[in-house]
């Protein structure tokens, strides 16, 4: 390609998608918005996308885009392109609900572009996914994913069904643009929009968590205040709330799980804080010799603070939640069948 004359050489670095993105920038929404009106959605999410992502774009490439309105933008040094800007810039533009539904779908589960916001979902739900499409299909969308998390995906994906994506992924050449285009809007239209419904959480789940991290008389008054104002919806919270004391309902192993993974220091001052019966549960999943030693630290340390003890009981707490998480031990009722450990 060409130089233009004139042309700064640092506009070189900059796709067509982005020059036009940095046009639109710096022509705000007063001068931007008869352009923005003429678009579709897939055109204002790519200008969008890009918008969010350019960061500083020096002065002369803004001048040099501008062409007939430099006068107006020669003291400016910079532009920056950020998710807050791109977003700003839309309400002036769009209806709220398109504004939103553009920037979710930009912001995406920590990504910009679809493979990007794929390799943030995690291998068993893709791969739950995907063992029902077509193996090429799986092949061309393994392909794209970065090698460590499609080969995460591929292991969980059923061993025949594996095998015969991995003898397409080995007859594969380039793959169409157009095939890769379709894919991608398969994805966005069923996959990605069904997971997006599916992780909308129920707004009890999100106050429970929040309990949880609250310090014990802090949550207590306002689970209290709750009681008064709408019981039912504080019998929820409790209901969905995961706490120390659930430990306890917890397998033995999944106790001797935690113990290996927890401080030790922290684990002495929950138990410090603890009822006996707590106390004996996670001293039965040590070694005699580890329950005397932390027998011996939580003696030494004497009298100590209940917010502390009962900070490092929260913490124990979300480590149990990390390692379910994880699938290293389940957070079950033990009497249920789907309570194993892995």
């Amino acid at each position: 390609m060409m130089t233009a004359v004139g042309e700064p050489p640092e506009l070189k670095k900059y796709s067509g998608t982005q020059r036009a993105a940095a046009l639109l920038l710096a022509l705000g929404q007063e001068h931007g918005i008869p352009i923005w009106q003429q678009l579709n959605d897939d055109e204002i999410k790519e200008l969008s996308s890009s918008i969010a992502s350019l960061g500083r774009v020096p002065a002369v490439v803004v001048e040099y885009l501008l062409g007939q309105f430099s006068g107006e933008v020669s003291s400016i040094t910079t532009l920056h392109g950020s998710y807050e800007t791109t977003e700003r810039l839309l309400e002036g533009v769009l209806a709220p609900e398109r504004v939103k539904d553009i920037m979710e779908d930009i912001r995406g589960p920590s990504g910009r572009t679809m493979w990007d916001k794929l390799s943030n979902v995690s291998e068993g739900v893709l791969a739950g996914y995907l063992k029902s499409e077509h193996p090429q299909t799986v092949a061309v969308i393994l392909q794209k994913l970065k090698p460590d998390h499609a080969a995460r995906v591929l292991a969980a994906l059923p061993r025949d069904f594996g095998t015969e994506v991995v003898m397409r992924m080995l007859k594969t050449e380039t793959v169409q643009k157009d095939v890769i285009v379709q894919v991608e809007q398969t994805l966005k239209t069923e996959f990605m929009t069904n997971l997006s419904r599916a992780q909308r959480r129920d707004p009890h789940e999100t106050m429970a968590e929040l309990f949880n991290a609250l310090d014990r008389s802090t949550e207590e008054a306002m689970l209290g205040a709750l009681d008064e104002k709408a019981p039912e919806e504080a019998e929820r919270i409790r209901a969905l709330m995961f706490t120390f004391e659930d430990l306890s309902n917890l397998l033995p192993s999944a106790i001797q799980v935690i113990v290996r993974n927890c401080n030790k220091r922290e684990l002495a001052l929950a138990l410090k804080g603890a009822p006996e019966e707590m106390r004996r549960l996670f001293f039965g999943a040590m070694t005699e010799r580890a329950a005397k030693l932390l027998r011996d630290d939580m003696a030494a340390m004497g009298p100590v603070r209940a917010r502390e003890c009962e900070a490092a009981q929260g913490n124990l707490v979300t480590l149990a939640k990390d390692l379910g998480e994880r699938g290293e031990i389940v957070l079950a009722d033990p009497k249920s069948d789907d309570a194993m450990i892995y």
